[in-house]
């Protein structure tokens, strides 16, 4: 027989206080998670104490040395050492102070918690003090004289010195430095009033003088951002937004270019995040990714900054309302028309107020190679007439005056290149259209309007469009006829195997109508009609949109052409198809040249 083992009793654990110290190191495992870290929360407080200059020094990727100087208020002798034990701050004093917080540190733990896993220094004077007082970490010293004029400098070295095991897991020396680069950046985005400063190993790296929120952006994220970027400035109730977003044709692959800030406060949120993502599903390409420095501002009772250690994170307390306000206000920027948001276009000048129409530009109308063109172009105004088998509406294109020399935003056009392209000019230079792409989110825009406003106009066919259907098609129109017919589609049986289109929606009569309704078709089998005309109503239009846009190697006149950038001028979002791939470029002037050599 086997023998029962005897049951193991192990002894009951001792409950026993850990050592101060062991506490704090702990806790710095919740704040100093690497040296950039440490900076944000050195920064913060100097932020906090109304500094105007602050000057970051770091060496060795900020694992030998992070140094921050500021020209804050400072601190008084009495406080300094108190400065450095726990849960101790200036910033908050009750409960309500944490439910209202309106300075970026606040928990009491920064300084403590690096002091407790590195060599921290502080020195600091107060503006009406006789001098500055400094202070060691690692002693109980008391505070020593020093020489600093007012403000304060921390000083942190050697990083995890008494904790080796920690100090494995920070990365190479250039990795944690772009961190550290990343929060001084980040940090400067929110003040522009502020000066900042930083050097690495004793060279500096950039030097940000106090300006506007426009230049320091620029100086941050670069010119090139400004300039492919829209501006936004929206209040509503006790929220507001304001800085820019990148134009989706210059949208890229990168995903960390998205930096939004909440009352000053860098977050990544996803709330915020899902509401940009869907502001962009409409004008993005595949897997591309909006550009973003947005600051929103909100009353601090209505979001809780303290549900994350680092306070990289924030919770709402109507997350659906900030949601929809994201979404709507930079939905709208994106949507404006071109001929009311002509800074679309690179250097463009305002437009004339009340402006309507336009004169054709004078090169047109001396350049001999432009007179035939020229002479179409006001014919074509005079009898206000569609050319025959056209699909773009230029019925109401008018005849501008031919006094003044000032072009709408995609300016006049001058030619068809391959069928594909139309070739404009404006004040700026030249202008490249892609006509389908452009036309197809003419028609989609059109659709939405009209689905949403249920004023789907049919257009009768003299033919029917006969083709080709398999048993499902025809089942699939038996089932779905009646409501086809109420958005403009009459598909009727016409043999056992053929099915007839008789009319489609008047927006798309130029398309090719067998070729709409198998697409349409197809998409019936797919998702069923109900949650096409619901959940995804825009794919369905966005189909419909392609199929019915006018199509490559079409040879269009000049009234036809122009017509078509008047209508992209109105039209939102039409910087973009229903693909997400641009409808047009330009190529100033200044560019031209440097492509011909010319004054080189």
């Amino acid at each position: 027989m086997l023998k029962r083992r005897p049951h193991y009793n192990p002894p009951m654990p001792t409950i026993a206080r850990l050592p101060d110290l062991l506490i704090s190191q702990i806790a710095a495992g919740e704040v100093v998670e690497r040296p950039a870290s440490v900076l944000k929360e050195l920064l913060e407080n100097s932020l906090d104490a109304g500094s105007k200059t602050i000057a970051v020094q770091l060496e060795e990727g900020g694992v030998r040395l992070i140094r921050v100087s500021d020209d804050g208020c400072g601190i008084a002798r009495a406080q300094l050492a108190l400065a450095l034990t726990r849960h101790a701050t200036s910033k908050i004093t009750s409960l309500d102070d944490l439910e209202r917080v309106g300075t970026l540190g606040f928990r009491g733990e920064a300084l403590a918690s690096v002091a407790a896993v590195a060599r921290l220094t502080l020195m600091s004077r107060e503006r009406d003090a006789s001098h500055a007082w400094k202070l060691k970490g690692e002693t109980h010293a008391e505070p020593e004289p020093a020489a600093l004029m007012a403000g304060t400098v921390v000083e942190m070295r050697d990083l995890y010195f008494n904790t080796p095991a920690r100090r494995k897991f920070l990365k190479a020396e250039a990795t944690e430095f772009a961190h550290c680069a990343e929060a001084v950046k980040r940090l400067a985005l929110t003040r522009p009033d502020v000066a900042f400063s930083l050097a690495h190993n004793g060279r500096s790296l950039f030097q940000l003088a106090p300006a506007s929120l426009a230049r320091r952006i620029g100086d941050i994220l670069g010119d090139d951002f400004l300039a492919a970027a829209r501006a936004i400035n929206v209040e509503a109730g006790p929220l507001a937004l304001r800085g820019f977003i990148i134009d989706p044709t210059h949208a890229g692959n990168a995903k960390d270019g998205q930096y939004v800030f909440v009352n000053g406060r860098f977050v990544r949120d996803k709330v915020i995040a899902h509401a940009l993502r869907e502001a962009y599903r409409d004008v993005l390409h595949g897997s591309r990714q909006p550009a973003v420095c947005l600051f929103v501002s909100i009353d601090p009772a209505l979001v809780d900054v303290n549900v994350h250690p680092a306070k990289i994170e924030v919770r709402f307390r109507d997350s659906r309302a900030m949601h929809q306000f994201i979404f709507h206000a930079v939905q709208r920027t994106l949507a404006t028309p071109l001929e009311r948001a002509a800074a679309v276009l690179p250097d463009a000048p305002p437009l004339p107020p009340g402006a309507a129409h336009y004169p054709l530009p004078r090169q047109q109308r001396t350049l001999g190679i432009a007179e035939p063109a020229a002479a179409a172009y006001l014919s074509f105004a005079r009898a206000a007439q569609t050319p025959p088998g056209s699909s773009i509406d230029s019925s109401s294109f008018t005849s501008p005056a031919t006094t003044d020399d000032a072009a709408p935003p995609l300016g006049y056009a001058l030619a068809q290149l391959h069928g594909i392209y139309i070739l404009a000019q404006n004040a700026q230079g030249l202008v490249l259209v892609d006509m389908h792409a452009a036309h197809e989110r003419i028609l989609y825009e059109k659709l939405k309007t009209a689905f949403d406003n249920r004023q789907v106009a049919a257009q009768t066919l003299l033919i029917p469009a006969v083709f080709t259907a398999d048993p499902l098609d025809m089942a699939t129109i038996e089932e779905h006829g009646a409501a086809l017919a109420e958005i403009g589609f009459t598909i009727t049986a016409l043999g056992p195997n053929q099915l007839g289109v008789r009319s489609v929606p008047a927006l798309l009569q130029g398309g090719d109508p067998a070729a709409l309704a198998r697409a349409l078709i197809g998409e019936l089998r797919e998702h069923g009609l109900s949650q096409l005309l619901a959940a995804r109503r825009d794919e369905l239009l966005a189909t419909m949109a392609c199929h019915g846009a006018v199509r490559a190697r079409r040879q269009l006149a000049l009234p036809e052409m122009n017509a078509l950038l008047r209508q992209m001028e109105e039209t939102e979002r039409a910087g973009q198809c229903n693909h997400g791939r641009p409808t047009w470029t330009a190529l100033s002037l200044d560019q031209l040249d440097k492509l011909f050599l010319r004054g080189q």
